[in-house]
């Protein structure tokens, strides 16, 4: 495959030139392995790099972020159940998850060819997007699992301090099942019904933060508000450790979003160069409007910020000019803010730590300038044909189905958990704290 970026991208081959995803666009045909050929041992080590990054921003990264924000009484069962459930989504990954998000199938789901990685062998191969270069399948296969790992444990944040840890497994499995998998495919796929439209996610700004977003906002809405919401003062116990989580998770994400290019080459440097400068952007940016409006900048409001930015880069990082970049974190600063603060009391909902306020709205801001500033009128990476408004219209469409798929899933998820092994502590247990009364320990011994 070429590396010269084609003058049309409404097609997906050219789609596959000009913007270089996730190596699931490659054609379905493609897949085919070729177990004596060739592997790049420089792209693979990268890539072998790349996939710890992502489980660096899982474990310790996510759940030290989110560790800081809850109260002291509750920070080891948020450790917990990011831990659990990152475990979990990472064991059906191997069993089912991969075969149905990249294998064969339809225009919605793969299929189950490769159940339990049947046919694959160290010799396996998966082709990147450089005609004759291969990675090993198993690299990529760890790779994927990760971005399902983390994409699954965002959700913990949105119920925090109240759910059952087994209500949490149980509702991850059907998630994982009903919402991420399809939603992979359909956005990553060759096949999958938004990669036909051309819908640009480079590495998961849909298929994860969306995602994992609407899917926590519903979790908050069906479990309720935490005893004393709105009554009482429900403050981070911690905010170093929420700070170097953020830290961490920065760091993780240049695995994450280089690291969608599958080759150590131009495209991956650009992803970095993006997922540098686009949170440092949106730090700024948050701070001046929290100064502007409070009289002051604070540290939740950087470290929030940071993550804020890296969510909305994540789905342009591979196809965004370093100006665009810019562009994206501030607006993504801004929009989180407003998304953690006036949007949340609008809807009301006990989003504990704020997983729609900065994934969902951040990944929905990310995605739709996508759709802008991958034009190269701005400094994308984009054909002499892109059409900002008819990338505009596909983008939406793929939030639009993101939203509605990954929501409904959720909502029939949390509703059958409930029906059947509960949900929620009971009060008693929650104001003891999940820590003593969900697993018999406490962080901080007074």
């Amino acid at each position: 495959m070429s590396k010269t970026v084609p003058t049309r991208i409404r097609t997906t081959a050219a789609l596959l030139s000009a913007f270089l995803p996730l190596s699931a666009l490659l054609p379905v045909t493609a897949l085919a392995q070729t177990q004596h050929a060739t592997i790049d041992k420089g792209d693979s080590a990268w890539m072998l790099v790349a996939t710890a990054l992502v489980v660096l921003m899982i474990v310790p990264g996510l759940a030290l972020f989110y560790g800081g924000l809850v109260r002291a009484k509750n920070i080891l069962s948020v450790l917990m159940q990011v831990l659990v459930v990152a475990a979990l989504a990472l064991v059906l990954w191997v069993i089912y998850g991969y075969s149905l998000a990249f294998v064969g199938g339809d225009a919605v789901i793969g299929d189950l060819s490769k159940t339990l990685l049947r046919g694959v062998t160290p010799d396996a191969n998966w082709p990147t997007f450089t005609a004759g270069v291969r990675i090993p399948e198993l690299i990529y296969i760890a790779f994927q699992g990760a971005f399902a790992a983390i994409s699954c444990a965002l959700v913990v944040g949105a119920i925090a301090e109240r759910a059952k840890l087994s209500a949490v497994l149980a509702f991850t499995a059907l998630w994982f099942t009903c919402a991420y998998l399809p939603l992979a495919h359909m956005v990553w796929a060759s096949n999958g019904f938004l990669m036909k439209l051309g819908a640009l996610d480079f590495a998961g700004g849909t298929v994860v933060h969306i995602n994992a977003g609407i899917a926590g906002l519903v979790g908050a809405y069906v479990l309720g508000p935490r005893i004393g919401f709105g009554r009482e003062r429900l403050s981070p116990h911690s905010l170093p450790l929420t700070f170097g989580g953020a830290g961490l998770l920065w760091v993780g994400w240049f695995g994450f979003n280089a690291g969608s290019a599958l080759e150590a080459n131009g495209i991956a440097a650009l992803a970095f160069v993006d997922t540098l400068i686009a949170p440092a952007a949106a730090v700024l940016a948050w701070c001046a409007i929290e100064a502007r409006l409070r009289g002051h900048a604070s540290m939740l409001g950087a470290a929030s910020g940071a993550v804020a930015g890296l969510v909305a880069i994540t789905p342009a990082c591979g196809t965004v000019g370093v100006g665009g970049a810019m562009v994206i974190g501030a607006a993504s600063g801004v929009a989180g803010f407003w998304g953690v603060n006036a949007l949340k009391r609008l809807l009301r909902a006990d989003d504990s730590l704020d997983v729609f306020g900065v994934h969902g709205v951040c990944g929905i801001v990310g995605s739709l300038l996508t759709g802008v500033f991958s034009a190269p009128a701005l400094g994308g990476i984009g054909g002499a044909g892109f059409d900002i408004g008819h990338q505009l219209g596909v983008q939406a469409l793929g939030i639009a189905v993101a939203l509605a798929w990954s929501g409904a899933v959720a909502l029939i998820a949390f509703l059958v958990v409930r029906a059947t092994i509960g949900l929620r502590v009971d009060h008693d247990a929650e104001r003891e704290g999940l820590d003593i009364s969900a697993h018999g320990e406490s962080a901080y011994q007074l």
